[in-house]
Order: C-alpha cells, then structure tokens, then sequence
C-alpha cells in the first residue's frame, strides 16, 4: 500500500489530509505522453486525466466521511496511480463496515445523473457542435465514472465489492470467518483477473491482479490470525472500552523497549522483564487503544468469530 512518507501533502479537508505519491507523477508523464486520439489540444487530455483523480478523490472521501459517521476513525487519503486509498478504521461491527464501504461506490452511483446531465445539456444547447473538446471530455468523464464503478464492485477481495460481501456474510458467519470465505473467493477472482490481463496483454490490469493478490493473501493471514485469537480463554473483570471485548489470556502483547511477550492484564501494563509502564494498552481484537484502567469498568459482552 502506499506509505505516508513518500507522499507529498496536498491539503486537508474535514480534519481528512489527503496525500499525493510521488509515483503518480512518474505514471501521469507516462500516460499523457502518447498522442491524443479523443481531443484536438494536449490540454484537455490533462484535464481528464485530473478528472479521473477527482472522482476517485471523491470515492475514497465517501469512504472516509462514512466511517466517521458510523464512529469510525478516517484522517488520511493517499492518491496514487493505481487509484486512491482512504485509511478508515470503522468500529468492529457489519453493519458499521457495510456503510463505510459501501459509500464509496454510491459516490460514483450519485455522479452518474450529475455528468449525464451535464452531457445532455451541453448536446441539446449546440455545444458539442461548438465546443467539441468540452463535450468529449463530458462523455470521457462519463465513462471514466462507470469503469471506475463496474471495477469496484468486482466481488473480489480487498475491491469495494469484495470488502462489501465480507460486511454481508458478517452478520451470519461473524467477523474471522466472514473474511476467511471472502478471501478464498477472492482468490478465484484474482485468478480470472489475471487470466484476463494475460489475454488482452494489458501491463496495468496485470500490476492490479498482483496488487489485489497481494493484498487478498494478506486479508487471509488476517482472517487466521483472526480465528486463532477466537478460540482463545477470555479474562474476566475487563473489557475494551470501545469494541467491549474481553481480552484473550496469554502473551500477546510485546515490550516496546526490550520486546518481551507478556500479558499486559496479569501485569497490569507492566513489563515483566525491563519494568517498563504501559500508559495505554492495545485492544487485540479491534485495535483500540485506552488505559488499562479505562478496561477494568467497560461493559463485557460475549466475544464471536
């Protein structure tokens, strides 16, 4: 995924910094290189190629402003040339989940009236006679929209559609295996995926099969990462303030300074070996972290796969 440090700050919206990578430039005098086939000045193929970012910006902000409202956590939106990540950290629930991918999709749906619109607006006044660039860049900015879409909601794992079948076979497999079952899937799609790359020779759609591979193996390891925490004994008297999980019993947590596992509840956030004090400890399951004073008086509730 790209990194924070090799991206350059562009602005911050909502409390929302959005970041630029580097390797966008590099793949942007890549692409506006080759001779213009759909407008008369290099001008305009520059204006759609910003037009594809802004829509993917605006994708990624759905994402990022609906898992805030759900209560989720969302500061930061990196574009790059593969499209755009929105860092989001919904709470640990499906529905929570369900919206704030789901948001980013509806985004697209709701631009599609807007740039038809726009289209026919400027057909039935004369002007795609008159200004023929401006109108061909509506009717590049309409496709742009609908690829964008139609790529997204592929039920693939980590796409927005595969993300958005995980949040739905949440409620009846629960959290670990809802992303076991996604991500196997997922694999039989990323091989159709590239399978396809392979058939129309496309160099871009084969980086994407890897990036998806890559990161649908990643969701996997999670996902059994995610089952073995599961079946793990749960202690009593505690509980995560925000995901009100009870924490699993044994050494799952690390020293910061001499990388000792330990259990930070049986030692009251200290480390056994160096006796260094934890001001906050991380929850396991949902990755909150408070102070452990803060675990003894949270509500516990029953912890599911």
């Amino acid at each position: 995924m790209p990194s924070r440090q090799s991206s350059i700050r562009l602005f911050q919206f909502a409390g929302i910094d959005v970041f630029l990578h580097w390797s966008w430039f590099v793949v942007a005098i890549y692409e506006l290189s080759g001779p213009s086939r759909r407008y008369t000045s290099f001008t305009w193929n520059v204006i759609e190629y910003l037009a594809l970012f802004a829509i993917v910006l605006m994708h990624e902000f759905g994402h990022a402003l609906a898992c805030r409202q759900v209560g989720g956590t969302a500061n930061r939106i990196v574009l790059w040339p593969l499209g755009g990540v929105a860092y989001v950290d919904p709470p640990r629930r499906p529905g929570a989940t369900l919206w704030s991918i789901a948001a980013g999709p509806l985004v697209n749906v709701a631009l599609l009236p807007i740039i038809y619109a726009a289209g026919h607006t400027s057909k039935s006044l004369g002007w795609s006679q008159a200004f023929p660039n401006f109108h061909a860049l509506l009717r590049g900015i309409w496709f742009i929209d609908i690829g964008l879409l139609a790529f997204n909601i592929l039920p693939i794992y980590p796409l927005d559609g595969g993300q958005i079948l995980r949040a739905l076979l949440w409620f009846p497999l629960g959290r670990a295996r809802s992303l076991m079952v996604t991500t196997v899937l997922g694999f039989f799609g990323i091989a159709a995926f590239i399978g396809l790359a392979v058939w129309l020779q496309s160099g871009w759609l084969a980086i994407l099969g890897v990036f998806m591979l890559l990161n649908c193996w990643g969701g996997l390891k999670h996902a059994r990462a995610l089952l073995k925490i599961g079946k793990l004994p749960r202690r009593d008297g505690f509980a995560c303030p925000r995901c009100k999980s009870a924490p699993p019993i044994g050494n799952l947590w690390k020293c910061s300074q001499c990388q000792t596992p330990f259990d930070t509840f049986q030692t009251g956030a200290l480390c056994p070996a160096c006796g260094t004090q934890f001001p906050v400890t991380k929850c396991i399951d949902c990755g909150a972290v408070h102070p452990i004073s803060e675990w003894a008086i949270a509500r516990l509730v029953p912890v599911g796969l």
